[in-house]
């Protein structure tokens, strides 16, 4: 037997020692108070002030440590708010409850009603008068109770994170309100907040391998949401002019510090706008987040200092080749023989079959976009891998799109939408007829939408993991997430 397994033990049969004069798992105990405002509210009370005042607090909460001292105990009870320590005497509490807390464990949860007070030391105090065993914890708490050192259980058992890390619990209500203000932002804005399908019958909105699942009573298959952009740009065809989404998407793609086969991300569409007014919107928005958790335009991610000071860099795509790819040769960008053999000298994988367009997106991602680490707009990407978006008036070949990134990840990405119906079923075909695997299926029903006419609208996606990551200083996006996904234990 494991240690962890007698220790098992050991707590299951002082639960059942507890059962004997006790009802265990009650439900009856109603919590009135919070550690935090009780510190918050008595910290600087006189002792013979507190002591006059005789206040009554029922708290509940989980037990971190206990000091037994014969007839008499001290324990730390924490909650969501905070820590308050907790003083019992056997004969205030009487024998029963006593024995009672004797067989009771770190982590076991508690309701403690009582009287508050200050010990010699001067420590705000509960002098315990009720004392209810709520839930007993039958596996003992990890050892360091000021966080948990291996990654797995970190990212495994989140739960545990959660209840002895506070910092861990800090992100995730920094999270919260970052996800807040965002929505908020774009309500103020009279956008209006929209749900759309997650199973969708053709996958679509994005280049990217999904998620097949099967609905049984229509013997069909069908795929989980890579992006709900096709279904906002409809909602945009039925006369919504500003709509936005903040959804769940997924991609059925590898795990990295940086990629979550599940995801959160926020999409938004305007009509009668292009990319130029997204830009600006999106550097409003971070403006905003920045504002709302009192940062400084300029911090810290990683060690790397990082400004978001207005207006971010903007450059062209073809130029930041041009300008961070090393001992790269400009004028031979058409050259398909000198791409090819740069690509394989600096390690980037590409097939015989790959497009001359393809190569130059292979040496963005792989040379340039590690070197974008203030928030930079790289903008006219090449139509042939934007296909849903609007190519410009005076050059085909180039779109009314860009891609922001900081600290060398892309952020969010955003165009001038493609509303031309004949345009969008050639690019549809042509990523139908592509070898490559991750390509856009034919959507015959947004093809018939289109037809119907969309307004010229711009739309733009974020990714809301990756933001959260740059404004915590998370290293990695399960960091950031509660329960990422991991790979299943051997």
């Amino acid at each position: 037997m494991t240690d962890e397994n007698k220790l098992i033990t050991e707590r299951k049969k002082k639960l059942e020692a507890i059962k004997v004069n006790n009802k265990t798992y009650p439900n009856t105990f109603r919590k009135k108070d919070y550690a935090k405002n009780i510190l918050v509210e008595y910290k600087d009370t006189d002792k013979e002030i507190l002591a006059e005042k005789n206040i009554n607090v029922c708290i509940s909460g989980r037990l971190l440590t206990i000091r037994n001292m014969g007839n008499s105990s001290f324990a730390n009870l924490h909650d969501e708010s905070g820590n308050v320590q907790i003083y019992l005497q056997k004969k205030q509490v009487g024998e029963d409850s006593y024995s009672l807390f004797n067989n009771l464990d770190l982590g076991d949860i508690v309701g403690i009603k009582g009287i508050l007070f200050k010990t010699k030391t001067g420590e705000l105090t509960v002098n315990t008068s009720s004392l209810t065993l709520l839930s007993k914890s039958l596996r003992p708490l990890p050892e360091k109770f000021h966080g948990i050192a291996d990654i797995e259980i970190k990212y495994r058992q989140r739960y545990l994170d959660l209840m002895i890390n506070p910092d861990t619990k800090s992100l995730f209500k920094t999270r919260s309100k970052i996800v807040s203000s965002i929505r908020d932002f774009f309500i103020n804005d009279d956008y209006l907040e929209v749900e759309t399908p997650m199973m969708h019958m053709i996958p679509g909105g994005a280049a990217a391998k999904p998620f097949i699942t099967h609905h049984n009573s229509l013997d069909l298959d069908l795929y989980l949401r890579i992006a709900p952009e096709l279904f906002l740009k409809r909602c945009i065809i039925g006369g919504f002019e500003k709509v936005f989404e903040i959804n769940r998407s997924f991609r059925n793609e590898g795990l990295s510090v940086k990629h979550n086969p599940e995801f959160t991300m926020i999409e938004f569409y305007c009509a009668y706008q292009d990319y130029l007014y997204l830009m600006s919107l999106i550097e409003d928005l971070f403006s905003n987040v920045i504002n709302v958790l009192n940062l400084d335009t300029k911090f810290l991610y990683q060690e790397q200092d990082i400004s978001f000071k207005t207006p971010f860099t903007r450059i062209k795509f073809y130029d930041a080749i041009a300008k961070y790819a090393n001992d790269f040769d400009a004028s031979q960008l058409k050259d398909k023989s000198y791409i090819q053999k740069y690509c394989s000298e600096n390690g980037i994988g590409i097939s015989d079959k790959e497009s001359l367009v393809k190569m130059h997106l292979g040496i963005f991602e792989k040379v340039v976009e590690k070197q974008l680490i203030d928030p930079t707009f790289v903008t006219h990407y090449p139509t042939e891998v934007s296909p849903l978006s609007r190519s410009f008036d005076d050059n085909p070949d180039l779109v009314e799109r860009f891609e922001l990134f900081v600290a060398g990840r892309e952020i969010a990405n955003g165009f001038s939408e493609l509303n031309d119906p004949e345009e969008q079923s050639k690019r549809f075909k042509s990523q139908v007829n592509s070898n490559d695997d991750e390509k856009m299926s034919y959507d015959d029903d947004f093809i018939t939408a289109l037809e119907y006419g969309m307004p010229p609208t711009a739309g733009a996606g974020i990714g809301i993991d990756r933001l959260i990551m740059l404004f915590t200083d998370s290293a990695s996006i399960r960091d950031v997430l509660l329960f990422p996904h991991m790979k299943p234990k051997k």
